[in-house]
């Protein structure tokens, strides 16, 4: 009796994803990341934080929502559901990295690493339940959906690469403002929840905490943090063009200075015109691209080359008979 094999052993054995398939497993985690950070603004901003009152049950005595939470029960635990869709694609993923020939264990502790993020924020997604939405765990739920978007954006990107060591593509300078770029854009979103935390829409009727600051004044500080963003960007379109960057960059470049705009667009008008709820939507879902934007700008400014997989060497008949 030979080993015994892990369900993702026996599947690698007798399947194997073309590329194309491999990118639009990943792809899909990258999808649903966005998707689970939107839905999860929409129950905030719906007022149903609390629609389900205690977790993981839905209530005391009931597993799923009941007729009597009405509908911002429904959308509360409707996001819940979302998980376990998010958890499927983010599981075809891993299964798609186990099974590519030759096997990518780099890719695959990618897929793993998405798992446990995902796990880890359900944990942090019943905390705040059970805390009341407590503003500071809210954010760190939010924090924790961006975590998970960078690694399945990362591990999208290394479908797309081998597994050689990272070579630049840009001069050290230019490298560092891209550095520069992604840790301001980080500190964009963690400002972000700054506002959120002190703001209007605090996820239920009910009396929920707020952060121990004026809105308003975190506001101001997160449209600072917007616009140094937007001046690094500007500079990095510059600059691209004068080191004659390869295409992709200064596309990857162009993306982000496209997506600023609509944010920073958005981020005035619903300040001014009193935060409406479709607009903060818009807006968590401007965050998510503009996340995506930075990190897809950031890894396009190095590669990784693909080796192409050995070939076996072939005998010359000639020399055989002789």
């Amino acid at each position: 009796m030979g080993p015994v094999q892990t369900p993702l052993a026996y599947i690698a054995q007798r399947w194997t994803p073309s590329p194309r398939t491999l990118r639009r497993a990943v792809l899909s985690a990258v999808v649903m990341s966005v998707v689970i950070i939107v839905t999860g603004g929409a129950v905030r901003l719906t007022g149903s934080g609390l629609g389900c009152d205690t977790w993981p049950k839905c209530t005391d005595d009931s597993l799923i929502v009941t007729p009597e939470q009405g509908y911002r029960g429904a959308i509360e635990f409707g996001n819940r559901m979302l998980t376990y869709v998010l958890s499927a694609a983010v599981g075809w993923a891993i299964i798609a990295a186990r099974a590519t020939k030759p096997w990518r264990r780099g890719l695959t502790r990618l897929g793993w690493l998405q798992f446990w993020l995902v796990m880890s924020n359900a944990v942090i997604g019943g905390i705040t339940v059970w805390a009341g939405l407590n503003p500071w765990t809210v954010a760190g739920h939010f924090l924790a959906a961006n975590a998970l978007l960078t690694v399945a954006v990362i591990t999208w990107q290394r479908t797309r690469e081998g597994d050689t060591t990272p070579r630049p593509r840009v001069p050290k300078p230019v490298r560092k403002l891209g550095w520069a770029i992604t840790i301001v854009s980080a500190l964009l979103i963690v400002l972000g929840t700054t506002v959120t935390g002190s703001g209007k829409h605090a996820g239920d009727n009910s009396a929920v905490p707020r952060m121990p600051w004026d809105w308003t004044d975190a506001a101001h500080l997160h449209a600072i943090a917007a616009w140094v963003v937007c001046a690094l960007a500007v500079a990095m379109w510059l600059v691209l063009r004068v080191v004659d960057a390869p295409d992709d960059t200064r596309a990857r470049a162009r993306d982000l200075l496209l997506v600023l705009l609509a944010q920073g667009g958005i981020g005035y008008v619903q300040y001014f015109t009193g935060v409406p709820e479709i607009l903060v939507g818009l807006h968590m879902l401007g965050s998510a691209l503009m996340w995506i934007a930075v990190l897809r700008l950031a890894l396009s400014l190095r590669e990784r080359a693909v080796t192409a997989p050995e070939i076996p060497a072939q005998t010359d008949p000639a020399l055989t008979a002789a």
